[in-house]
């Protein structure tokens, strides 16, 4: 009789513990991190926002930091991977990479290694690929552009060419460095990314 008593009781415990939020964890730059911007006018904040109103069980964490490359990304992946353990890793990174000239190679074997190791923990990537001005030359832009093409088809994920679509080059939506989104545009940075996560998050629903 205990025994049973116990059993019930067992199962009653696990039916009322509340279920854990899956977590979406966004690894980016200045352009996540809401450089220039209030916290709460960032389009990560506001993804944070529209998923609550849509009361969609999602847990929002930006490990974003301004001036971050995809070598400092994929530095810190493996704590970051290990404390949030995410259901999905938005990654937004590559922009100081190209602004310093780096190796588009070297972008590109970082990315894919980012990939790998989220996927060995069990997230999903979503790729926000990146442009540069034009004054970096046609060879390298185009290099650096197709790199984020390259990750994303090698590995099957849900991407989306320029994050900054209908953002960048635009001097109303943008701050006076001519790189960073004003406030004003981290809206269109929202839709920008739900464009590509909603499909993904419907399965978040309760």
């Amino acid at each position: 009789m205990l025994t049973r008593l116990a059993a019930l009781l067992l199962c009653m415990m696990i039916w009322l513990a509340p279920v854990q939020a899956a977590t979406l964890l966004v690894v980016g730059d200045s352009i996540s991190a809401g450089f220039g911007v209030e916290i709460e006018q960032g389009w990560v904040a506001l993804l944070d926002k529209r998923l609550k109103e849509r009361q969609l069980d999602v847990s929002v964490v930006n490990a974003s930091i301004s001036g971050d490359t995809s070598a400092g990304a994929l530095a810190r992946l493996p704590a970051l991977l290990d404390a949030h353990k995410p259901k999905w890793l938005v990654l937004e990174i590559g922009g100081n990479d190209g602004l310093r000239g780096q190796p588009p190679a070297q972008l590109q074997a970082n990315l894919q290694r980012i990939v790998e190791l989220s996927q060995a923990a069990g997230a999903q990537v979503v790729l926000l690929g990146m442009q540069i001005p034009p004054n970096y030359g046609p060879i390298y832009n185009q290099a650096f552009v197709a790199t984020f093409k390259q990750v994303a088809e090698a590995n099957q994920l849900p991407w989306m060419p320029f994050f900054l679509e209908g953002v960048g080059g635009n001097n109303a939506l943008m701050q006076g460095d001519g790189i960073h989104p004003n406030a004003q545009a981290q809206p269109l940075l929202l839709d920008n990314a739900w464009s590509v996560l909603a499909p993904l998050l419907d399965v978040a629903k309760p």
